[in-house]
């Protein structure tokens, strides 16, 4: 399991410290708000009071042990790149920066941000998706152009094999895993799977093709 680092906790600091906190073998989080720590502190044990843009606290901090950091700075762009470009110079290199726009997140990348996200963008995504088509339940972008998408299977599945229906040929698209909830358990299925009703396809492809499948009726 993994170490850690979080910067920030605005409102997606905080939702990501309580879902991530189970899943690793530490967390730390920091910020210089001492309400926003406090906020945390009954769920997260290593929380500390310091300000990440000063670069002789954050050596302080020796987050060279951690895996990863998570920089969560909410509108404060200045400070967001600040804080990347001092663990850069440090020595980190798996940095996760949460982006305000298109420059910040070029600005970040450049600076030595290992990956940026936009969490309300992808959210609006993901929701806008799962409402315009009716079959997916999440919806995952993976590359330009390709995501992976959850979905129920269309009536027309039920009762048939992955050979049968012949997915790949026709739709261009690969069930990578099925979940099932009768019996509960998460499968790579082979070619003679049958469809139930209940199963969870997640499947991966382009998104015209994910389209075009999760149309079916």
């Amino acid at each position: 399991m993994q170490n850690i680092a979080l910067i920030g906790v605005g409102k997606f600091g905080y939702y990501f410290a309580r879902s991530i906190k189970d899943k690793v073998n530490e967390l730390v989080v920091i910020d210089n708000d001492e309400k926003k720590i406090n906020q945390v502190k009954s769920f997260i044990s290593n929380s500390i009071i310091a300000d990440a843009t000063n670069r002789e606290v954050l050596e302080q901090l020796d987050l060279k042990s951690m895996d990863a950091v998570v920089i969560s700075m909410g509108e404060k762009i200045e400070s967001s790149i600040l804080t990347t470009l001092y663990l850069q110079e440090m020595g980190i290199t798996n940095i996760t920066v949460k982006a305000n726009s298109e420059d910040h997140a070029k600005i970040l990348l450049k600076t030595g941000a290992a990956h940026t996200v936009f969490p309300e963008r992808e959210s609006a995504f993901r929701l806008a998706y799962s409402i315009s088509e009716l079959n997916v339940l999440n919806h995952i972008d993976i590359a330009e152009g390709y995501s992976i998408i959850e979905m129920a299977p269309p009536s027309s599945f039920e009762g048939k094999s992955i050979r049968e229906l012949d997915i790949r040929k026709k739709y261009g698209v690969t069930i990578l895993i099925v979940k099932q909830i009768v019996p509960e358990k998460t499968i790579v299925p082979t070619p003679d799977f049958i469809i139930k009703q209940s199963d969870i396809l997640v499947i991966m492809g382009k998104n015209e093709d994910l389209k075009k499948i999760s149309e079916i009726k």
